[in-house]
């Protein structure tokens, strides 16, 4: 089984899936994308890490990350490793007092776990090759959405795309420290939105 490693390229809510968002990987030596379903709770924990927002209080991937550390449990890597009916299947592979375990997840919640440990997290080639989507073909999909964002023209003409920027971001921690994790994540894809167009 051929491992290929990938990293995130990014997180976006899903149109074919009411409350749902993509989180998109993207092949490290290579020119694939991997989209993957995902729901809302693990993209917010996902997102959060990433944007190195803490919750007032441990999200469950935070509190796996602590009891992780108190007992010495390593996570060394993620692995994307099954595809069934549309469906992803993943595994955790930990090393405890030098016994290496591998783990069931699904990848969202795998993932979730791998930007707190910086884990490698790696898809294998047969998964890449049956649901991956060359860069070519994003690209074209990308001019067509990128055609007019209407609230984000709007939003940026007043003010600098920094200053804009600043105010989604102190906008972004009120909403976490609200625990209004819907409104955090739209505020999120704002802001991605806003960095893609820089």
């Amino acid at each position: 089984m051929r491992k290929l490693q990938v990293d995130i390229l990014g997180l976006s809510t899903s149109p074919h899936t009411n409350g749902a968002y993509a989180l998109i990987l993207y092949e490290i030596e290579g020119k694939r994308k991997l989209p993957i379903i995902i729901g809302g709770f693990e993209a917010q924990a996902i997102a959060l890490k990433l944007e190195n927002i803490k919750p007032p209080r441990p999200f469950t991937h935070d509190l796996f990350k602590n009891i992780s550390d108190a007992f010495s449990l390593h996570v060394n890597e993620i692995i994307i490793d099954e595809l069934h009916n549309e469906t992803f299947y993943a595994k955790v592979v930990c090393e405890l007092g030098g016994e290496v375990h591998e783990i069931d997840a699904r990848p969202s919640d795998a993932i979730a776990i791998a930007v707190r440990f910086n884990a490698p997290v790696f898809v294998t080639e047969d998964i890449m090759d049956e649901a991956g989507i060359r860069e070519e073909q994003k690209e074209e999909e990308d001019e067509d959405e990128a055609v007019s964002p209407p609230e984000l023209e709007e939003a940026a003409e007043p003010k600098s795309p920094a200053a804009k920027l600043e105010e989604l971001q102190l906008r972004l921690e009120e909403a976490v420290n609200r625990e209004n994790y819907e409104e955090a994540a739209r505020l999120r894809d704002e802001i991605s939105r806003l960095k893609g167009i820089g």
